[in-house]
């Protein structure tokens, strides 16, 4: 349970406000390299943060993110000519470069032309792993791009998607962050072939939760008892600020050995305070990902459940119940809602637009919630008195999830220490 006054901050984003002080000082991915496919295309939308801006990709190939709104008369730029590395407002034909500035001003006679004094907002921008990032905080204070390990795949190994929800973006991360209610909401009975999870995770639904403080963030496992001394299962993830989760999806044998070694994870990164953007990646670090492996509608994701032409809205969401079918959930699946992330977002939306946090009942398994917003709190705190956050270097960037059975008195961060910190530990 938080209190009235740290909801507030930690839910609130806008510009000024402690937590988006906060979220500007990290890179944030605002578009798919495919939404810009070629130089001069149509420019995009990107609403983030609680600010309108529009991406363009330049003749060049230069990708630029610039407030949306012209400030000559306010109409849209989204609307404008893509032309000659610049975007030209159709309304009067003011035209802004990548970094903002005006450049030409055609209905103003040469006595008359300020161009030179016209800047608009842009923010520096890099295209890394098939994302474009962008940096929306103070100039003096830009961390190095980002470079975690997903990013640096070449494209046979990466897949990455977005999809919006219609709620605030803490209640979307905790509950990919709360690492036991996969047991219940994504459960398939056995027999049924719908999207779902079974195997140690629906069998085995209590577990113990421990989170370890990092120079990041934390990382985290999930401890579940199998019981007759065969051990726990554990399930390790990581949390880095101020909204990046890693965890581990690898492929076993019955045996346990591995056959596919992936991670996954998400970014939820607000759009406003009531909306966010819940990015999805996974890669392998062995063999290339099959075109099934591409394909997210197990997940509830990609374009059978987003509207990709109309700011990556959900199909199924509040207003169709999420598809819940009564039937299905009495027979097939828990919840009898398509798809594993579409459960995911059914129940983070059902809470309403912002949560009222101080009226929770949380047990241990809430671990790892409690601590995020604890870091998220003292990080708006720190950014406020002038010092930086958690996780603005590159101490975090070959950090891995790892998945095991190991022994009931096994240390779990001592077992597995040498595999999710391949290059060592940060700490």
């Amino acid at each position: 349970m938080v209190s009235v006054k740290d909801n507030e901050t930690l839910t609130r984003v806008g510009e000024g406000t402690p937590m988006g002080e906060l979220m500007r000082r990290y890179w944030q991915p605002v578009a798919l390299s495919w939404e810009l496919p070629e130089p001069d295309c149509p420019p995009v939308r990107v609403r983030i943060l609680g600010e309108d801006l529009v991406a363009f990709r330049g003749t060049s190939g230069r990708v630029g993110l610039i407030d949306e709104w012209c400030p000559h008369r306010r109409t849209s730029l989204w609307l404008g000519r893509n032309e000659e590395d610049g975007l030209r407002c159709v309304f009067h034909g003011w035209k802004y470069d990548a970094t903002g500035q005006c450049v030409d001003m055609p209905n103003e006679l040469p006595e008359y032309d300020f161009k030179e004094k016209v800047q608009i907002k842009a923010c520096p921008t890099e295209e890394i792993g098939g994302v474009i990032w962008a940096y929306m905080g103070p100039k003096g204070k830009q961390p190095p791009p980002p470079s975690f390990e997903w990013t640096r795949q070449p494209d046979t190994h990466l897949h990455v998607s977005k999809g919006m929800q219609e709620c605030n973006w803490l209640q979307a991360m905790e509950g990919g962050l709360d690492s036991v209610h996969t047991s219940f909401l994504h459960r398939k009975f056995e027999g049924s072939n719908r999207a779902g999870l079974g195997g140690m995770r629906s069998k085995t639904p209590a577990a113990r939760l421990d989170v370890k403080n990092t120079p990041y963030g934390y990382t985290y496992a999930s401890m579940r008892p199998l019981g007759e001394d065969k051990g726990d299962y554990i399930r390790t993830y990581h949390y880095v600020m101020p909204f990046h989760q890693i965890r581990a999806i690898q492929e076993h044998t019955p045996e346990g050995a591995i056959t596919k070694f992936k991670m996954g994870g998400h970014m939820w990164v607000p759009i406003d305070d009531e909306h966010c953007m819940t990015w999805n990646w996974y890669y392998s670090l062995d063999n290339p990902l099959e075109p099934q492996e591409r394909n997210e509608s197990f997940w509830g994701n990609g374009p059978s459940f987003f509207d990709e032409k109309n700011g990556f809205r959900a199909y199924l969401n509040k207003g169709n119940s999420w598809g819940i079918n009564r039937e299905v959930q009495k027979t097939e699946t828990f919840t009898g809602i398509e798809g594993v992330n579409q459960q995911d977002r059914a129940v983070q939306e059902a809470m309403g637009p912002i949560v009222d946090r101080s009226k929770e009942m949380l047990s241990q398994t809430d671990k790892a919630i409690v601590a995020a917003r604890r870091l998220l709190l003292n990080g708006a705190k720190t950014v406020e008195d002038g010092g930086n956050p958690l996780g603005v270097d590159e101490s975090y960037y070959d950090i891995r999830a790892i998945e095991r059975v190991l022994p009931p008195d096994a240390q779990w961060l001592d077992s597995l220490k040498d595999e999710m910190y391949p290059t060592g530990a940060p700490f």
